[in-house]
């Protein structure tokens, strides 16, 4: 869907997409599971980054418990994984690519905002505006209200949000999500890593024009 006021709008989705997460969500489970007595399997919980936390904690915690361990895990989440949590190569310029084209930059992310701002900042991405807690389709409503019309990131519930919206689907394999995956979910692209964006991003609008950028 393209912007209300005719400008290049691209969404990004932050965790594994953006931002290399595994050892600050690794970090902060541990330090959760110290604190409940629990020895989360943390290696098998961070190779399945993308969906909310408390989908990950179900298999560990009795119902009733999940709220308040992922408001825990929420609050000493800052301490233990904000330094720790590096660009993936190539993200800064994947968004000086749309900021380049004359684009707005959106990220819209399952992380809870306060935490994911804190990376934005540290990190220092240019963007325009930061939504967070909506995962899946429900990613499609903010995409469409802000008028994007590519959406990068790297998990098959970041298609289904693209597609939903009515956008270009754009996946990187940096996530846990392998190309079949993405593919089999409907992505109308895959790239290696965000290295690979702005050359896509020169040829796609180029496409779009009709002429040569």
């Amino acid at each position: 869907m393209p912007d209300p006021g005719g400008g290049l709008v691209v969404g990004f989705d932050l965790d594994m997409t953006l931002i290399d997460t595994r050892a600050g969500f690794a970090a902060t489970l541990l330090a959760l599971g110290e604190e409940l007595g629990i020895a989360f399997p943390t290696e098998e919980m961070t190779a399945r980054l993308g969906p909310p936390l408390e989908h990950l904690l179900a298999d560990h915690l009795p119902a009733a418990e999940i709220p308040s361990a992922g408001d825990r895990f929420r609050a000493i989440y800052p301490e233990h994984a904000v330094h720790a949590t590096p660009a993936f190569p190539g993200a800064h310029a994947a968004i000086a690519a749309v900021r380049a084209a004359g684009g707005r930059v959106v990220l819209v992310t399952g992380k809870f905002p306060r935490n994911a701002q804190l990376h934005v900042d540290h990190l220092g991405f240019d963007i325009d505006h930061l939504e967070g807690w909506v995962w899946g389709v429900g990613k499609a409503d903010v995409l469409q209200r802000e008028g994007a019309s590519i959406y990068v990131g790297d998990h098959v519930h970041d298609v289904e949000g693209a597609l939903a919206a009515g956008v270009t689907s754009v996946s990187v394999l940096t996530g846990g999500c392998t190309r079949e995956e993405l593919e089999a979910a409907g992505t109308h692209v895959v790239l290696e890593e965000l290295a690979e964006f702005p050359a896509w991003l020169e040829a796609h609008l180029g496409q779009q024009t009709g002429s040569p950028r």
